[in-house]
């Protein structure tokens, strides 16, 4: 919980991760993409306060115990969701696979979830081992990352055509046998992946009918991502995980990707990451609690009240998961509904 000003807010990070980049998960033979995927990341967490910046060498590998002082106990954070990803072409065990996160679902009950991971290039296998991971940590998400290598191809889950999404809605229906989770498509932060060109990397938080999460939005294409989100906002709640740097490194930029999302996604369905271990969670919480537009120049924007503070780190992202909020964290009766749907009714075909 973080509190200031008489306010106390209930802090949910819904994307960070538990990884193990270090020299001896390289797989022989590449190196150079384990490498340069991960001094990528590091190259990010410079757009963080200076005091919370890392060597490299903690970087490619950080403790639990390291975990817990960043998250749990200087970071505000009142729960979080790991959100898996294995890479498993650069690295031997995985850069953060299910079992890794879940290493840590022991130490600190009640206050993580795992969620899993699901690449349609897997086929039946895949379904099978997405099944068994729901049996045994039963997840309530699905990542689908499009920076995933596999056997010379490149772009998993980036393709937006029915047959893909039917795919996925299929898969995760069948495995977990209900159709009440959430998926996410990433659409955010550019990463130089091990190619030609950088390309921008997504994730997707499995879902099965009605809701999608986008995991790091408002960078670098605030308006377009977030327009696209309004046209079908049953799917697509945003969260800007991804745009955290901005906040501290380019304050303007960060005012205009955040007034986008505040109009055109609005408060009740944005979502709040901290993308850890590439930025610490502390000063997010409290820069965006603090935050507000800098002049009159974005007086047009929806302002950044207390409710949407609360709905936006951690109530929101809560009701989307099946959380329980205490009460005395939860908003007033007439503060409005975080996550609401009323006006996705009004979107035809919505659900």
């Amino acid at each position: 919980m973080y509190e200031t000003d008489g306010e106390k807010y209930f802090v949910l990070d819904s994307h960070l991760h538990f990884w193990d980049a270090s020299p001896e998960n390289w797989v022989k033979g590449a190196e150079q993409y384990a490498k340069g995927w991960i001094e990528c990341f590091h190259a990010y967490q410079g757009l963080g306060p200076e005091s919370t910046h890392w060597s490299i060498e903690k970087f490619m590998k950080y403790s639990a115990d390291d975990f817990e002082k960043d998250v749990f106990t200087e970071g505000h954070v009142d729960y979080a969701i790991f959100q898996s990803t294995y890479l498993r072409e650069w690295y031997a065990d995985g850069f953060n696979d299910i079992e890794k996160n879940a290493s840590l679902l022991e130490r600190f009950p009640g206050k993580l979830l795992v969620n899993g991971r699901w690449d349609p290039r897997d086929g039946e296998a895949g379904l099978r081992q997405l099944e068994d991971d729901h049996k045994k940590y039963g997840l309530k998400g699905v990542k689908l990352y499009t920076a995933e290598w596999k056997d010379g191809s490149r772009a998993a889950g980036r393709s937006r055509t029915p047959r893909r999404c039917r795919s996925s809605r299929s898969a995760w229906s069948s495995a977990s046998g209900t159709s009440t989770s959430t998926r996410g498509r990433r659409s955010g932060r550019w990463t130089r992946t091990p190619s030609t060109s950088p390309t921008s990397t997504t994730r997707r938080r499995a879902s099965p009918s009605s809701t999608s999460s986008s995991s790091t939005s408002a960078c670098p294409a605030s308006r377009t991502s977030a327009s696209w989100r309004r046209r079908s906002p049953t799917s697509t709640p945003a969260s800007r995980s991804s745009s955290a740097g901005c906040l501290h490194a380019r304050p303007r930029f960060f005012a205009k990707c955040m007034g986008e999302l505040l109009f055109w996604v609005g408060e009740d369905k944005m979502l709040c990451g901290s993308d850890y271990g590439i930025w610490e969670p502390k000063w997010q919480v409290e820069g965006l609690v603090e935050w507000d537009y800098p002049d009159d120049t974005f007086s047009d924007f929806p302002r950044w009240t207390t409710e949407a503070k609360k709905k936006v780190l951690g109530l929101n992202a809560a009701k989307l998961y099946g959380i329980d909020v205490p009460e005395e964290l939860r908003l007033p009766a007439d503060a409005g509904t975080p996550a609401a749907r009323d006006d996705a009714q009004l979107v035809e075909g919505s659900v």
